[in-house]
């Protein structure tokens, strides 16, 4: 467990539109989490997987997501982008029976929700309602926020998809996510969920994300 001075808050009151990772409860043990990011950027981007991309037992994909692990979470300094950082992670999961259309294939709608997640949240004044996205494909832009003291959670404006080749069940899939580009108001990543076993690339995606404004969406 870190210690609490670990804890890299953004400073936003609860009223505001965005998520602060700092704010949400611990979820897993980090300490098997491979690369090169600080174990308390790895304990955040897992917080706020878990609590945002997953979610409790009565919401949407719970078992798939509760079934997603971390295994490497990465930071590197692109050379041919003048030294800008990069952010890197890698989740893995075993294609259950849960995640299968009638063919007994990977769903697509499946692959999406490894991708990308739907949040709705409205406070109790229902002044800052707003909508927000968090899965694989974001946890690059968390983490990357994280080292640069801004807020990369925001909200999806488009995620693009395409499907290389089918999945069965047992097939243990890597997910590989990483950070395109974090402004202060969008972002954006890119992800491909790839069979182990053979190396075949089962889908691939382009994230479009941006900052929620603090008023009334």
């Amino acid at each position: 467990m870190r210690p609490s001075s670990s804890r890299h808050s953004f400073g936003h009151p609860p009223a505001k539109a965005w998520v602060d990772p700092a704010s949400l409860p611990d979820y897993g043990d980090v300490s098997m989490v491979g690369g090169n990011a600080p174990d308390y950027v790895k304990q955040l981007n897992q917080n706020t997987f878990f609590s945002y991309g997953v979610g409790d037992e009565d919401c949407f994909g719970h078992n798939v997501g509760k079934a997603v692990r971390f295994v490497d979470v990465s930071i590197d300094r692109r050379l041919e982008r003048q030294g800008r950082q990069e952010a890197t992670t890698v989740a893995e999961v075993i294609v259950s029976k849960n995640m299968l259309n009638g063919a007994g294939m990977l769903h697509g709608g499946c692959v999406a929700y490894l991708i990308d997640k739907y949040v709705y949240s409205a406070p109790l004044d229902s002044t800052n309602a707003f909508t927000s996205f968090h899965s694989c494909c974001s946890t690059p832009l968390v983490v990357l926020g994280l080292l640069q003291s801004v807020n990369g959670v925001g909200v999806t404006q488009s995620m693009n998809i395409m499907f290389h080749a089918p999945a069965k069940i047992g097939t243990p899939l890597s997910v590989i996510s990483t950070s395109i580009s974090l402004g202060g108001r969008v972002m954006s990543s890119r992800c491909e969920i790839i069979a182990k076993d053979s190396g075949r690339i089962v889908a691939s995606a382009f994230l479009n994300k941006m900052q929620p404004g603090t008023s009334k969406l």
